[in-house]
């Protein structure tokens, strides 16, 4: 019951299964890896001891993405919060750290973004008064216009809005090659990367020139350290 709520903000993670993310994301063979980017992210959300709630595709409504995501933080308000954080389950860098200072920043700020480096955002942060369910689903999802598109929408002042570090998300496999240059971020979901990253190797037999030589050593074969120790066989 709102009654009883005294957390004025709740983090919302909307993230379907890694087999639903697959649908609309060009990662091959990726879905134990967004499996596993959302064990991760709620183990960081945890961290934070905010409220949290985790909306995959079973508890979505909407036709489109835009429809679903706008569903799924009104959902959130009507529980009673004043503020929401939103994240995906795409980014490997994103710290417990990233989401308290979003939840520090909306005490006075109206509106947090965390941007991405494709121009849309790994992190939102929205005040119920700069809500308007409508114009919001009709946003340009998925697209690299959104994020200066957000920031039109709530056509509010500077001095009401903050952005965060940037962050790489993971929505294709040149994100995948990417991401594999650094070690920043879970063993686990450092280990998925490098497997499909070599997995695409025996599939199309060609040298990733872009892998980081000290990272993953070549020629690529089932007895290299740098695999062996992060689990590739």
């Amino acid at each position: 019951m709102a009654g009883v709520i005294h957390q004025k903000t709740a983090v919302l993670l909307f993230a379907n299964s890694g087999k639903e993310e697959l649908k609309h994301k060009s990662v091959e063979k990726g879905s134990n890896l967004f499996d596993e980017l959302t064990k991760y992210t709620l183990g960081e959300i945890e961290k934070t001891g905010l409220p949290f709630f985790h909306l995959t595709e079973k508890q979505q409504n909407g036709n489109s993405f835009g429809e679903r995501f706008t569903q799924a933080i009104q959902v959130i308000f009507d529980k009673g919060y004043d503020t929401i954080i939103t994240l995906g389950n795409d980014t490997p860098h994103l710290r417990a750290n990233h989401i308290l200072e979003a939840n520090a920043q909306l005490k006075s700020k109206k509106l947090v973004l965390g941007p991405s480096l494709d121009g849309g955002f790994y992190l939102m942060g929205i005040h119920r008064s700069q809500f308007r369910a409508v114009s919001f689903a009709n946003l340009p999802w998925q697209t690299s216009k959104l994020l200066k598109a957000i920031i039109d929408w709530v056509d509010i002042g500077e001095e009401e809005l903050i952005q965060l570090q940037p962050l790489i998300d993971l929505d294709q496999f040149h994100d995948v090659r990417l991401l594999s240059r650094f070690r920043t971020f879970s063993k686990a979901v450092l280990r998925l990367l490098v497997q499909i990253l070599y997995r695409r190797v025996q599939n199309y037999g060609f040298v990733l020139d872009f892998i980081d030589f000290h990272f993953l050593p070549i020629p690529f074969n089932k007895g290299s350290p740098a695999l062996l120790a992060v689990g590739v066989r």
